[in-house]
C-alpha cells in the first residue's frame, strides 16, 4: 500500500527543502561575486560562465555583429595608436620648436602622467583602458630616450647609447609591470628590450669587446632561463616573448657559429665556433629536461649541434674530400654515447632525441654522392643551355659540371651504401623499403643518360619515358604504404628536368609540356583509390602548372606582349573552373581550384603594366568568378572574389582613364549598392554587414584614400578623414563590422599621410600631430566609456541575480 503523508506534513517537509534550496542559492551567489571582485595576476579577471543571449535587432539593419566589448577594444586600440603616431610626430617633427627646458618639460610631464594614469584606471577597474595608457607610456619612455640622446647625451656613440638605454628600460619596464601586477603590457615589453643590449654592445665595441654571436647566444640563454625555468609564476605571455626571443638571437648566434665552423681553414680556427655550439647544445639538453613535452626535439637539436660542433673542427683537420667522414664519425660518437646510456638505464626523451640527431646526419652523410649526382642528371641539360630556344648543345645530358670530377668506383659504391642505409633503417617496414627501391631504381634511371652522355633527343625521351613509368607506378598503387607517395616525388622531379631539358627548342618545349599535361590528366582520371587523395591532387595541380606553361609558351611564339599574354593564360583559370565543376564535390576540386586561381593572379601580375589590359584581366577574372559562384558550395566565397575584381577592374579603368576625381564616378555607385545592402538587412537580418555595406563603402572609400596618397592639397584628405571618422562612428554605434573595420583602416591611413613630412597639413595653422592626437583621445574616451558601461551592467546583472 502507498503510504501518502498527511498534508500538514508534507507542507513542512517542503517548506524545509525550499528553505534549504535558497540557502544554497546564497551560498552560491555570495561565492561568484567574490569570485568576480578578486584581483587577478596578469592572465586576465577570472572567466565567468558564458549566458546565451538572444539575438536583438537594432532598426531595420538586423542584428550587432560585434560585441560591445570587441567595439571597445578596437576604439581604444585605434586610440592609442593615433595617440602614439602623434606622439613620435610631436617629437620628431615639432622639436624644434621648444626650448630645451620646455622640451624635457612637455616630455617628463605627458610621460608622467602616462605612467601614473593605469594605477587609477585600474583603481576605478578600467583594466582594458588601463592597458591602452600603459602601453602609450611604454612609447614615450622611448620617445624620452630618443630626447635625451638628442638633447643631452649629444656626444654618445648611437649603439652605445641605445645599447645603455634598453637596458636601463627594460629595467624600468619591469619594475612597473611589477608595481602594478595587473598590468599585461609592460613584462613582456620588458623581456622584448632585453634582447637588445648584448647586441648592441657587441657591434659598438668592435675587437674590444665581445663577439655578437657570444652576445647573442648570451641574450637567447636568458631568454631560455625566462621561458623554461623560472617557475609558474612568470606570467604566459612572458613565457611567448621570451621563446620568440630565444629562438630569434639564438638562430642568429648559430648561424654565424656554423659559418664560421665549416669555413675554418683550419682546425684551431674551428674551435671557437665549435665551442659555442657546444655551448648551445648543453642550453638546448637543460631545456629539455625543464621541458618534457619538447624535450625530445630539443634533445634532437642539441645533438645536431654538438655533431656540427665537433665535425668542423675533424673536417679542417682532415684532408680536402674527406670533410663529410668528419661529421659521419662525430654522429657515430654519439650515437654510441646514447646507446651506452641506454644500456646504463639512463634512457629517456633526451636520450631519444639525441638518437635522432645521430640517424640523422649519418643518413646525410652517407648519401651526400647521390645529390650531386642527381643533380647533374636534373640539371645538367639547363645548365648547358646558353638561352631559352637557344638550339640543342653538343652533349645535352652531360654532367654540366655539376657531378664530381671523379666519378670511379667509389662514388658509385657510397650510392648504394645509402641506399642500404636508408633501407636498413626501417628493417620492418615493408612501405619504407618500398619507396626506398623505387628512389634508388628511379635515380638510377636519371643518371644513367649522363653516364651514357646521350644527346638531346634520346635523353630527353628516355627522361619522359621514366616519368610516365613513375606516374604509372603512382598511380595504380601496389599496396605498399609509402611508394606512391615517394613515386609522386619522383614524376615531378622527371617532369621538372624534362621540362628545363625541353627549353633548348621550340618544338621540345612543346611536345615537354604537352605530354606532361597529357600524362598527369590521365594520373589523375585513372588512379586507383589506392593511390590517396594526395597523389590526385598534386598530379592534378601538377598538370595545371604545366599546361599555364604550355600557354605562356604558346603566347612567346607568337611574339605577343606582357599583358596580351596575361588573356591569354586567363584560360588556364576558366578551365580549371569547368573542370572543378565537372568533378564537384570530389577531393581533387579544391587544389584544382587553388591551382587555377594562382595562374589568375599570375596573369594579373603579366597585366600590371598596362591599366587598361588589368583592368580587362580583373574584370574576365571577375566573370569566371562569377561563373563559380553558380554553384552553391562555393557561392559566398566565389561571390565576394568577383565583385572584388570586378571593383578593382574598375578602378583600374579609372586610372587608365587619368581620373583625378574618382569620387564623381564612385559615390553614386557607392549610395546605389548601400541602398541595396539596406534593403538586403532589412529582409535577411543574418546577412552580414561585409556583403550588404562592404562593397558599397570600398567602392568609394578605397579610391578616395588612394587619390589622397597621390597629391598634396589639403581638402581631399580632410573631407576623406571625416567621412572615415562618421563611417567608423556608425560601425561602432550599430555594432558592424564591416562600417567599423573599413572607417578605422581609412581613417588611420588618412592619419598617417597627414604625418608624412612633405604633405600639406590639413589645416595650415595647425601642427601636424595634433588631428590625429585629438581623434585618438577621442577614440581613447569612448573606449573607456564603453569599459565603465559595461562594468556597471555586469554589476546591476548581479545585483538582480542576487534578488529573491
Amino acid at each position: 500500500m502507498e503510504n501518502v503523508p498527511p498534508p500538514a506534513v508534507e507542507l513542512s517537509t517542503l517548506d524545509r527543502e525550499l528553505a534549504r534550496l535558497e540557502a544554497r542559492r546564497a551560498q552560491l551567489l555570495a561565492r561568484r561575486a567574490q569570485l568576480l571582485s578578486m584581483p587577478y595576476d596578469g592572465f586576465g579577471p577570472p572567466a565567468a560562465v558564458p549566458v546565451r543571449r538572444p539575438a536583438t535587432a537594432v532598426g531595420p539593419r538586423g542584428g550587432p555583429e560585434a560585441t560591445p566589448t570587441s567595439v571597445q577594444n578596437v576604439l581604444l586600440a585605434l586610440g592609442g595608436v593615433l595617440l602614439a603616431v602623434a606622439a613620435v610626430a610631436f617629437t620628431l617633427v615639432s622639436w624644434g620648436r621648444l626650448g630645451i627646458g620646455g622640451r624635457g618639460a612637455v616630455l617628463g610631464l605627458v610621460t608622467a602622467a602616462a605612467l601614473a594614469a593605469p594605477a587609477a584606471l585600474l583603481r576605478r577597474r578600467l583594466a582594458s583602458t588601463a592597458e591602452s595608457v600603459a602601453a602609450i607610456a611604454l612609447v614615450l619612455t622611448v620617445l624620452d630616450a630618443y630626447a635625451l640622446h638628442r638633447v643631452v647625451f649629444t656626444g654618445v656613440e648611437g649603439r652605445v647609447f641605445w645599447a645603455l638605454a634598453a637596458a636601463v628600460l627594460a629595467a624600468v619596464w619591469a619594475a612597473y609591470g611589477l608595481a602594478l601586477g595587473r598590468l599585461r603590457v609592460p613584462l613582456p615589453a620588458a623581456v622584448l628590450a632585453v634582447q637588445w643590449p648584448p647586441p648592441l654592445w657587441a657591434w659598438s665595441a668592435g675587437s674590444g669587446g665581445p663577439a655578437l654571436e657570444w652576445a647573442l647566444l648570451a641574450t637567447a640563454v636568458l631568454d631560455v632561463v625566462l621561458a623554461a625555468g623560472a617557475g609558474r609564476a612568470v606570467p604566459s605571455a612572458v613565457r611567448v616573448v621570451a621563446a620568440a626571443g630565444a629562438g630569434l638571437t639564438g638562430c642568429w648566434a648559430l648561424l654565424i657559429a656554423g659559418v664560421q665552423s665549416v669555413t675554418a681553414d683550419s682546425a684551431t680556427a674551428a674551435v671557437l665556433p665549435g665551442a659555442l655550439l657546444f655551448t648551445a647544445a648543453g642550453v638546448l639538453v637543460w631545456a629539455a629536461r625543464r621541458l618534457p613535452g619538447a624535450a625530445a626535439g630539443l634533445a634532437a637539436g642539441a645533438g645536431l649541434l654538438a655533431v656540427v660542433g665537433a665535425g668542423g673542427v675533424v673536417r679542417a683537420a682532415t684532408p680536402d674530400g674527406w670533410a663529410v667522414l668528419g661529421y659521419a664519425l662525430c654522429a657515430a660518437a654519439v650515437s654510441g654515447a646514447v646507446r651506452a646510456g641506454a644500456r646504463s638505464g639512463r634512457a629517456g626523451p633526451v636520450a631519444q632525441g639525441l638518437s635522432y640527431a645521430a640517424v640523422s646526419v649519418a643518413g646525410g652523410a652517407v648519401l651526400c654522392t647521390l645529390p650531386l649526382l642527381l643533380a647533374g642528371a636534373l640539371l645538367g641539360p639547363a645548365a648547358r643551355l646558353e638561352g631559352v630556344w637557344s638550339g640543342p648543345t653538343a652533349a645535352a645530358y652531360s654532367s654540366g659540371g655539376l657531378v664530381p670530377a671523379e666519378p670511379g668506383g667509389l662514388p658509385a659504391v657510397l650510392i648504394l651504401l645509402a641506399g642500404a642505409a636508408v633501407l636498413w633503417q626501417w628493417p620492418g617496414a615493408p612501405g619504407g623499403r618500398a619507396g626506398g627501391a623505387a628512389a634508388l631504381v628511379w635515380s638510377a634511371g636519371m643518371v644513367l643518360p649522363v653516364g651514357l652522355g646521350a644527346g638531346d633527343g634520346a635523353g630527353l625521351a628516355w627522361v619522359l619515358a621514366v616519368t610516365c613509368t613513375v606516374v604509372l607506378v603512382a598511380v595504380r598503387g601496389t599496396g605498399w604504404p609509402g611508394l606512391a607517395e615517394v613515386s609522386t616525388a619522383c614524376a615531378l622531379a622527371g617532369g621538372a628536368s624534362a621540362v628545363l631539358a625541353g627549353l633548348a627548342t621550340r618544338t621540345a618545349t612543346f611536345a615537354v609540356l604537352g605530354v606532361l599535361v597529357a600524362v598527369f590528366c590521365l594520373g589523375v582520371l585513372f588512379a586507383r583509390s589506392g593511390a590517396g587523395r594526395a597523389v590526385q591532387a598534386v598530379f592534378a595541380c601538377t598538370a595545371t602548372v604545366c599546361a599555364a606553361g604550355l600557354v605562356g609558351a604558346g603566347a612567346a611564339a607568337a611574339g605577343l606582349a606582357a599583358h596580351q599574354a596575361a588573356v591569354a593564360l586567363l584560360a588556364v583559370p576558366a578551365a580549371a573552373a569547368l573542370a572543378a565543376a565537372r568533378l564537384g564535390r570530389r577531393p581533387v576540386t579544391v587544389p584544382l581550384e587553388v591551382t587555377g586561381a594562382a595562374a589568375g593572379l599570375t596573369a594579373v601580375g603579366l597585366a600590371a603594366g598596362d591599366a587598361t589590359w588589368l583592368g580587362g584581366v580583373l574584370a574576365l577574372g571577375g566573370v569566371i568568378a562569377g561563373g563559380t559562384a553558380l554553384r552553391a558550395e562555393r557561392r559566398p566565397g566565389a561571390g565576394y572574389a568577383s565583385a572584388a575584381l570586378l571593383t578593382a577592374a574598375t578602378w583600374a579603368w579609372l586610372a587608365a582613364a587619368d581620373v583625378t576625381v574618382p569620387e564623381a564616378y564612385t559615390a553614386s555607385v557607392s549610395v546605389a549598392v548601400l541602398a541595396v545592402g539596406v534593403l538586403r538587412r532589412r529582409g535577411d537580418a543574418e546577412a552580414s554587414s561585409w556583403s550588404a555595406y562592404g562593397p558599397g563603402l570600398a567602392v568609394t572609400l578605397v579610391p578616395s584614400l588612394a587619390a589622397a596618397w597621390g597629391e598634396g592639397h589639403w581638402l581631399r584628405p580632410l573631407l576623406l578623414g571625416v567621412a572615415a571618422l562618421a563611417v567608423t562612428l556608425a560601425g561602432a554605434r550599430l555594432r558592424l563590422q564591416a562600417p567599423l573595420v573599413l572607417g578605422g583602416a581609412v581613417l588611420a591611413a588618412v592619419a598617417l599621410h597627414e604625418l608624412m613630412p612633405y604633405a600639406v597639413q590639413a589645416v595650415g595653422v595647425l601642427p601636424r600631430w595634433l588631428p590625429p592626437a585629438l581623434a585618438g583621445l577621442a577614440l581613447l574616451a569612448m573606449g573607456a566609456t564603453y569599459e565603465q558601461r559595461l562594468r556597471e551592467a555586469r554589476r546591476l546583472r548581479d545585483a538582480l541575480g542576487r534578488m529573491s
